[in-house]
């Protein structure tokens, strides 16, 4: 749970600044009035900027995470006279100012000369963010490895143009994510960029057991010696990296695929179905010193690979139709933990900010905004300050957004 007690009067904002405090957006704003300088002598002056401010950061944050409350295609909607448009906060800046600070905005304004690293422009505030979920938050022993649902939200996708789905198939990117399996609060977040121009770049490299690996490795470098309890699905689940984890003291418990798995080193019997018919519940075990690989059935063969969990404790699956199901433990610790990430995804993946820029960082950035301000709410239900207000999520962003934009109005719309 929280490291810190926050007090009851404590503010979506307060909860929000815990991994985006001032100093991070003071930064913000000197590296884009460096920018916007740098640009105009190159391109010529443009009368219309001034530097940006503290106050007007705020209020432009406040305009983008608005969109992750309405889910308007465009943040610029809320200027406008349709559906989406939002006079209530659109008088705080004008739609030409907004423009013009979204046109220079950067959180890193140069390249040094001794950078490489394609995220460079975010890779501070990933690390400033990455310095804030590790102290105000104490994970759970049980954590997940996955893939949020960072854009997928159906009803967006049901309404948005074509052009924004070819924009969505063109990124550049995937994010992986070690969350917490009993809050959904996300401990670590890591980007990996694609590698090569082809078109299907990021599809061929998904099915690399050498990526996954990679991503694990750098999702867990904050674990070891900590005795958690990491859940993987199939890409990630092999018996190489579960026994390197095991020597820095991290268990796992993952779904085998013979298809997407790397299945190095198990024994080719177990990957294999047999061949007499099988009952629901009924499961074969090989162990090799801890590691277990379980092949268990039920209307199909499940494998999983685990050094968490006795094969012989029993556990029970729970159908409402039929009834339960037995099963070694592993099976149902694995089930409950996903299920819980799955519900995790249903309730905060649609409150992502809708802008979809065409920069690769600035994609990455408002990905993370979004993580801090889901992992932001998950603290206040945690908190006394929850008792007192009892904030929806939707609530809680329309919140922030008023508190950013310096709107005196203390309760939230409904």
């Amino acid at each position: 749970g929280p490291t810190r007690k926050m007090p009851l009067t404590a503010s979506a904002m307060d909860f929000f600044q815990l991994f985006v405090p001032d100093n991070v957006l003071k930064n913000m704003v000197v590296q884009t009035n460096m920018y916007a300088k740098k640009y105009q002598e190159r391109f010529g002056s443009d009368d219309a900027w001034i530097d940006v401010t503290l106050t007007e950061m705020k209020a432009f944050l406040g305009y983008m995470i608005s969109t992750s409350i309405h889910h308007c295609e465009s943040v610029l909607s809320i200027w406008s006279s349709g559906f989406y448009s939002n006079k209530s906060i659109a008088l705080i800046m004008t739609q030409t100012r907004f423009e013009k600070i979204l046109k220079y905005f950067h959180i890193v304004a140069f390249r040094s000369s001794q950078t490489t690293h394609g995220l460079y422009k975010i890779q501070p505030f990933l690390d400033s963010l990455q310095s804030g979920f590790d102290s105000a938050f104490r994970p759970s022993q049980a954590q997940v490895l996955h893939e949020p649902l960072i854009d997928e939200d159906p009803v967006f996708i049901a309404t948005c143009t074509e052009r924004e789905l070819r924009k969505r198939k063109k990124r550049k990117f995937s994010l992986w994510v070690r969350q917490c399996s009993s809050t959904g609060f996300i401990c670590q977040i890591y980007v990996h960029l694609r590698e090569g121009s082809g078109a299907d770049g990021l599809d061929a490299l998904k099915n690399k057991p050498q990526l996954h690996s990679m991503v694990a490795k750098n999702l867990c470098q904050n674990a070891s010696g900590k005795n958690y309890i990491i859940f993987t699905g199939p890409s990630i689940t092999s018996l190489n990296l579960f026994e390197e984890f095991e020597k820095q003291e991290i268990y796992c418990c993952g779904l085998l695929s013979t298809r997407k798995s790397d299945c190095t080193g198990l024994p080719p019997s177990m990957l294999n179905n047999p061949e007499t018919p099988q009952s629901r519940g009924q499961y074969r075990i090989r162990m090799k010193g801890n590691m277990s690989l379980i092949c268990w059935y039920n209307k199909g063969h499940f494998r999983f690979l685990t050094n968490a969990y006795s094969p012989v404790q029993q556990g029970v699956i729970i159908k409402r139709k039929s009834g339960e199901i037995p099963c070694p433990l592993a099976v149902e610790a694995f089930a409950a933990h996903l299920s819980y990430i799955c519900k995790y995804d249903d309730k905060y993946s649609k409150y992502f900010i809708s802008h979809k820029p065409n920069k690769t960082w600035q994609q990455v950035f408002w990905f993370a905004i979004s993580i801090a301000i889901n992992n932001a709410y998950i603290l206040y239900k945690m908190s006394e300050a929850y008792h007192v207000t009892r904030y929806s999520r939707a609530q809680f962003g329309e919140r922030l957004v008023k508190e950013l934009l310096g709107l005196d109005d203390t309760s939230p719309s409904h």
